[in-house]
């Protein structure tokens, strides 16, 4: 709790631009928290997370400071939210070498996440890859963060870093709040449009299957005419048609439609016109995001004292716990 408020933390990871499933799935749920009072909200940019796989440092610069004015763009406020990035806040690795210490091997070699990014990457198994989720749950545990949004692939990475805190409040006393998963709306889950059985992802191997936060109206019209559908040929919302389906999810989450409103809009009409829609309506919804990040992105000084500001904040919180973690396995502290 901070002055009384409950504490929410989450990130994403700079690894890219952001696509839309994020944005609809996860960053516009967080925009809808900028007013609740109750809540005091830590969104950072992973940026620690990011180099478990190689990454251009140019492009990871570039990438971070796109997330970065994405978050605001988006609509997330810098001044009621606490928005930095994890490299800027050095508790961050500071704690996570001290969870390691009461982390064991066994734990971490049952993450599923490390098994298919072991599959994925596998020139490049690194320990950073294998210890990840004690990075992840000192993350959560620096702020004491009541709650934390996951998805189902992020769950099994929430509960490890409750088992953590338990295990040290268990030797040390009450020293970690123990994170609770947040339920709270449940954003769209957007799936890819080559592959509707996946989710849309950044990482994508095919360039037609995500869109883009940043991309143009003629490249999002052009990636939602080549979508995969099926041969039926009308228009219904139901698992036996995943295309279909996913683009329904996605004029729904849009422009605010149920299924079946949409499902009745649509009727009697072909997938081409369908397609045209929802490209339409999604290229709509994103061009406010995309000039107020065109802005944000030119304007370098108010950026600069954004991140500034809320590392400042971050570190105030973060530090607080660290210290009291310090304290508790017996480091001395730096004389003043």
């Amino acid at each position: 709790m901070i002055d009384g408020k409950k504490v929410l933390l989450s990130g994403m990871q700079s690894t890219g631009i952001i696509t839309l499933g994020n944005y609809l799935g996860a960053l516009k749920n967080w925009v809808d928290l900028n007013d609740d009072e109750s809540v005091q909200c830590f969104y950072a940019v992973m940026d620690l997370h990011s180099i478990t796989v190689r990454q251009d440092p140019a492009t990871l610069r570039k990438n971070g400071r796109t997330l970065y004015a994405l978050y605001i763009a988006a609509g997330l406020d810098p001044e009621k939210n606490c928005l930095f990035f994890q490299s800027h806040v050095p508790a961050h690795a500071q704690l996570a070498w001290i969870l390691n210490c009461y982390t064991y091997m066994g734990e971490m070699s049952r993450m599923t996440q490390f098994k298919d990014k072991s599959a994925k990457h596998a020139d490049n198994i690194n320990t950073g890859l294998f210890t990840y989720p004690v990075l992840m749950a000192a993350d959560i545990l620096l702020y004491q963060a009541d709650m934390v949004p996951v998805g189902k692939d992020q769950l099994q990475h929430l509960e490890i870093a409750r088992d953590i805190a338990g295990r040290f409040n268990g030797i040390y006393g009450d020293v970690f709040t123990i994170p609770e998963a947040y339920m709270g709306k449940s954003g769209a889950k957007i799936m890819s449009l080559q592959d509707p059985t996946k989710k849309m992802s950044k990482s994508d191997e095919n360039p037609n299957g995500s869109i883009l936060l940043l991309d143009d109206t003629d490249t999002i019209m052009r990636k939602f005419k080549r979508a995969i559908t099926d041969s039926d040929g009308f228009i219904a919302y139901s698992e036996d048609k995943p295309g279909i389906k996913n683009l329904i999810d996605i004029y729904d989450a849009v422009t605010g439609n149920t299924p079946e409103q949409t499902v009745a809009e649509f009727d009697g009409k072909g997938y081409g016109d369908f397609k045209m829609a929802v490209g339409e309506a999604v290229a709509s919804t994103l061009k406010p995001v995309q000039d107020e990040y065109a802005r944000l992105i030119a304007d370098k000084t108010y950026l600069d004292s954004m991140m500034k500001e809320n590392a400042a904040k971050a570190s105030y919180y973060a530090n607080k716990t660290l210290r009291k973690v310090y304290k508790k396995v017996g480091f001395i502290e730096l004389p003043r």
